[in-house]
């Protein structure tokens, strides 16, 4: 009777674990691939559940090879680094704007800037991101609610963490499925476009 009650606790548990691993993280299976020039790959879980729109737009500009053969333009160690601007100066975008989709500009996104998460850079305009990502080098709580956070990284941090000024990213690749597909993601552009995309700082404002 005992190993029969283990065995059914181990079977809820079990079960409760794949019900929380397929609703509670956000993501639809969908993945980037940023292969490095200098060797090595970051593979980026992305979230279509809490930031649809800048999920579209980012899987939009891989697939039309927008990222190849860009560089990561900033470096702040301890803290992001970034790329996605074909200005290759932290100026450049794809011509136009997407909706932050953030706490403070009034979307429910719960993600947070913890080691590994990726976000879109922007303007003071909470509407002005295009383009530019950042990947955070360690947990930066100030910047939560202020930028769409819409992906973490799974595999390769390490390769994050010896990325330096310069380094480029040869290939962005999308793999799994569902979230081009998923309703209300087609990324919404303004015709604005943006004249920098200015980083996040480490003050979070």
């Amino acid at each position: 009777m005992k190993r029969m009650f283990i065995a059914a606790v181990l079977l809820v548990s079990c079960l409760a674990a794949t019900y929380l691993w397929a609703k509670g993280d956000g993501t639809s299976g969908v993945r980037a691939i940023i292969k490095l020039a200098k060797g090595g790959e970051i593979v980026i879980n992305l979230y279509p559940k809490d930031a649809p729109k800048t999920v579209a737009n980012f899987i939009k500009l891989a697939k039309k090879h927008f990222y190849d053969g860009l560089i990561f333009h900033r470096v702040e160690p301890g803290f992001v680094v970034q790329g996605g601007d074909p200005n290759g100066n932290g100026s450049g975008g794809p011509g136009y704007t997407i909706p932050g989709e953030f706490t403070e500009n009034g979307v429910n996104n719960t993600q947070t800037h913890v080691k590994g998460a990726v976000a879109m850079a922007r303007t003071p305009d909470p509407n002005s991101a295009g383009s530019q990502f950042y990947i955070c080098l360690d947990a930066q709580p100030s910047l939560d609610g202020k930028y769409a956070v819409f992906g973490q990284v799974v595999e390769g941090m390490e390769y994050v963490e010896q990325i330096q000024v310069g380094d480029k990213m040869e290939k962005v690749t999308i793999v799994g499925g569902g979230a081009s597909k998923k309703k209300g993601a087609k990324a919404a552009a303004t015709t604005t476009p943006v004249a920098a995309e200015t980083t996040p700082t480490e003050s979070g404002k």
